[in-house]
């Protein structure tokens, strides 16, 4: 296991957690000219871009090395969060989220690769590196916490200072991942095509329905307590300024992340989607039925904290399943099939939004019980717990 590359992981994690003008992410695009369906389809458009570049970047990721790729795709990053503290209008924030396409899916499988060997591949044990992928989700969530903090104790609603805090915090992101050293790729006798890895995963349509269901709850949790979540706010009567409180609140739930490997060691893969993807939908339903400050946040918490908890498990059943040394590229097939599913949420949750919020929970429900479904149906999960 190499230390030093899993220190500097979680280092840089921490430091793009520090999103600053996250309590209000809407709201400031709405004040500089961009509508909540015109979000939405910014954010179509940015999956479809990356859904054009995934399959690419795993495929240069695998040749010019992990290492090389992160360095790329942090310093991009940075660039990202240059122009999202200057955008106005349709056309710069649509620029901003083309290029944080290009970094997502570059990152997409590459950053977890890296990580994954860094632990050992396959030669760490289960639970450790399912402790080591929740600590890593942990901290950047850390970072998060911190600046919702630091937004409402300092910033306030100068919403450009925040995003400006945001680009120093990704650039000393990238200065941070000069110093990452290689890890060697995975030896292999011969390197399969890319139609290969396509082969595989709709030969092995099970799987495939698994990342489908992870799919919709990631975008369900994603979508509503990113975007939606200070509709919701504003409906259930909570002041903006009030605002960086509650995202604190929501993105302490997600530090739950951390724990994630206990979880499945007690209960077992099968029951814990079940009562992550449960907690998920009821949460949806609750606050689409109660415009009540309390129990807004508090769903907010709950299907912020299932969302979060699921990701590690998720991560180690990808990295585990695949068998081949291209494990960029077959992760970045697996991001392909998610994002594809992403695009199309996005509009619907867009389309239902810009009317009312109340019926897009519904449909986030919708989606979290629909997504259990399908991973149940993907029989990756394991039963018993202690795996």
């Amino acid at each position: 296991m190499q230390k030093r590359n899993i220190r500097l992981c979680y280092a840089i994690a921490f430091l793009q957690g520090l999103v600053f003008y996250a309590p209000v992410a809407t709201l400031y695009r709405q004040a500089n000219g961009v509508g909540v369906f015109q979000i939405t389809v910014i954010e179509s458009i940015s999956l479809a871009a990356s859904l054009a570049m995934e399959l690419p970047w795993g495929w240069i990721a695998d040749r010019i090395g992990y290492r090389n790729t992160l360095v790329i795709c942090h310093f991009l990053y940075f660039i990202s969060k240059i122009v999202f503290w200057r955008a106005e209008g349709f056309g710069w924030f649509l620029t901003e989220r083309l290029l944080l396409s290009i970094v997502l899916s570059g990152l997409s499988g590459c950053d977890s690769a890296y990580l994954f060997l860094s632990m050992g591949g396959n030669n760490c044990p289960e639970r450790e590196s399912r402790r080591i992928f929740g600590l890593w989700e942990a901290l950047n969530t850390a970072g998060l916490v911190l600046a919702c903090m630091v937004f409402s104790l300092f910033i306030g609603e100068n919403y450009r200072l925040a995003a400006l805090f945001s680009a120093y915090t990704y650039g000393a992101a990238f200065l941070l991942s000069l110093f990452l050293p290689s890890v060697p790729l995975e030896a292999a006798a011969a390197r399969p095509k890319l139609r290969a890895f396509w082969a595989t995963l709709f030969q092995d349509r099970r799987f495939l329905l698994f990342l489908l269901g992870a799919a919709l709850l990631a975008e369900s949790k994603q979508t509503i307590t990113v975007f939606l979540n200070q509709l919701q706010y504003l409906r259930s009567g909570i002041p903006p300024v009030a605002m960086g409180i509650c995202t604190i609140l929501v993105t302490l739930s997600s530090l739950l992340a951390a724990q994630s490997h206990r979880l499945a060691g007690r209960l077992g893969e099968r029951r814990s989607a079940i009562l992550l993807f449960g907690t998920g939908g009821m949460a949806c339903i609750l606050m689409a039925l109660f415009a009540q400050p309390i129990l807004s946040v508090a769903g907010m918490m709950a299907l912020s904290a299932a969302g979060a908890l699921f990701i590690p498990l998720r991560m180690d059943i990808q990295n585990r399943h695949i068998s081949v040394a291209n494990r960029a590229t077959a992760l970045s097939v697996h991001s392909f099939v998610m994002n594809l599913t992403a695009t199309s949420t996005n509009l619907a949750f867009g389309a239902l939004a810009d009317h009312s919020v109340i019926p897009a929970l519904f449909l986030g429900a919708a989606f979290c019980f629909f997504g259990l479904f399908l991973c149940f149906r993907g029989k990756v999960l394991a039963k018993h717990p202690g795996i």
